[in-house]
């Protein structure tokens, strides 16, 4: 009885102070706000493309409500900023450009929300890239406060399938099983007008949906180029077309100025290593002549996909080239041909090389490992196969002829790193020599005669298990430091006496892509 009684005392002392309350008084700033940040930098984007979402946060300070009369960009409706304050989208013309009477509680704070997407072509004439700038205005006259926004801003070369009148977007029809005959696609994407076919370094490229190559004709990309697609989007080299991707050494490690730079269309920096922002660059049965030097290729779903031609030499040529953050695969050969020297293949969801339904494959002084840590992954740095099995489990084969790996470093983050699928019935030809391979098998699960470490026809003067002691693999810096195992054992191997930095390669050589260097402190 007294309990019940304390509740309906307090239950009415509640109601009665409820209808005592006032609404809250809010008083108009007088410029004492404090913010996050001076200045918002927005990062750099292209023309045309937006921006991620920013944040700044206004913080009150003070034990009065108050009152914000005025919030916008000093531009007004004209800015190329637009902006949420808290969940409101603003007054005007255009949303998200001024907002008024804005509350802001004692001791509270509101989030300010900024994005941006920006046309160089009016703001500045000739210009390949260009500083854009605006303030968010807090208040006005003498109790104005001001935060700066920055935007670096691009001009590019966009390349992209067009729309018919009902907004059809229009799809690529080519060869695609190398049959001879032209097949119908629901790829979205176009071929490459002839004036398209050579890339330079005067503009970035950004392309969205597929481009190709057709029959007959080379794309060439020329040194420092910088090649940028957008999701799901990417590269077909059709039969009997060609590659040649022309990088050069360059003078500084950090800017790559000759290097040809191939990533997605996202340039800021919390999209600097995230895998599968874009598709792949595809050789497609029956395209040759496919050639890729000082090249680095990052962030794809598949970094490249080689189909076919494992008799022809000139199928895939790859060289002082790096392929990181694949989602899949860095590089998929089935049933080819490719001849890989100073290659660096790191971070991929499943394998960094697969050469599957056999092939031809040689890589000289080359760097395959593999750090992924997004997830749990089930296959190895490295996989080798004579067979593919198709949705009704059907078993095909094809031969592989060769895969020799000779001054290699063959490593990564699981155990082992090596996998060896051999179909019996068919041919299955490799080698390691002079190379170092992860593969610890202690309970000999691996028995297979593939396996066979002792057999010198498989495996030459391999190293197992010993740590090449990686700069920093989980950030791509796969260097090898001078007290690395896989300092000095290499044998003289391949057409290049130089390094993957073009340094003069030691005698004897180091095994991977890298001269073995002393690490700083």
């Amino acid at each position: 009885m007294i309990r019940s009684l304390y509740f309906i005392v307090g239950f009415f002392t509640l109601i009665f102070w409820s209808s005592c309350r006032q609404d809250f008084e809010f008083t108009p700033t007088t410029g004492g706000l404090s913010f996050s940040k001076d200045t918002v930098y927005l990062d750099t984007i292209f023309s045309n493309i937006g921006s991620s979402t920013y944040t700044l946060k206004v913080y009150n300070n003070s034990d009065e409500d108050i009152l914000i009369p005025s919030l916008k960009l000093s531009k007004g409706q004209t800015s190329n900023y637009r902006m949420n304050v808290d969940g409101m989208i603003g007054n005007g013309t255009l949303v998200g450009k001024t907002f008024e009477n804005v509350e802001l509680l004692a001791k509270d704070s509101m989030f300010v929300f900024i994005e941006t997407t920006i046309d160089i072509q009016p703001l500045v004439a000739n210009e390949t890239q260009f500083l854009y700038t605006d303030a968010i205005e807090f208040g006005s006259g003498s109790n104005m406060q001001k935060v700066e926004l920055v935007t670096l801003v691009k001009d590019a070369v966009f390349l992209y399938p067009t729309k018919d009148a009902q907004g059809v977007i229009e799809t690529l029809r080519f060869d695609v099983d190398g049959d001879g005959v032209e097949d119908e696609t629901n790829v979205q994407g176009r071929f490459l007008d002839d004036s398209e076919l050579t890339f330079t370094n005067e503009k970035p490229y950004v392309i969205y949906g597929y481009i190709a190559v057709e029959s007959g004709k080379t794309l060439t990309i020329n040194p420092g180029a910088r090649v940028h697609f957008h999701a799901n989007s990417g590269l077909f080299i059709t039969n009997n077309a060609s590659l040649k991707i022309n990088g050069l050494p360059s003078l500084d490690p950090e800017v790559l100025e000759n290097e040809i730079v191939i990533a997605g269309d996202r340039l800021e920096p919390q999209y600097e290593d995230v895998p599968g922002q874009w598709q792949t660059i595809w050789l497609l049965e029956g395209s040759t002549n496919n050639s890729i030097n000082h090249t680095t290729i990052k962030n794809a779903t598949v970094g490249i996909v080689s189909d076919g031609n494992q008799d022809d030499p000139t199928k895939l040529v790859l060289t002082n080239s790096q392929i990181y953050n694949s989602s899949n695969f860095g590089i998929l050969g089935r049933g080819t041909s490719i001849s890989a020297e100073n290659i660096v293949l790191n971070n991929s969801g499943v394998s960094s090389f697969a050469g599957t339904y056999g092939g031809n494959y040689n890589f000289t002084h080359s760097t395959i490992a593999n750090y992924w840590s997004n997830s749990f992954r089930q296959f190895p740095a490295l996989l080798l196969n004579n067979f593919i099995v198709d949705a009704e489990n059907t078993v095909f084969t094809n031969p592989l002829e060769s895969a020799n790996f000779t001054n290699c470093i063959i490593y990564g983050n699981d155990n082992p790193e090596l996998l060896l699928e051999k179909e019996p019935s068919e041919v299955f030809n490799f080698k390691f020599t002079n190379s170092l391979i992860y593969f610890d098998d202690p309970t000999n699960f691996y028995s297979e005669s593939q396996y066979d470490f002792t057999n010198t026809d498989y495996y030459e003067n391999v190293r197992f298990n010993a740590d090449p002691l990686f700069l920093d693999p989980d950030l791509n810096q796969l260097n090898i430091p001078l007290d690395s195992p896989a300092k000095g054992v290499g044998v003289v191997s391949g057409n290049l006496n130089v390094d993957i930095t073009n340094t003069t390669r030691t005698s004897p050589p180091d095994l991977g892509a890298y001269n073995a260097i002393e690490f700083e402190e």
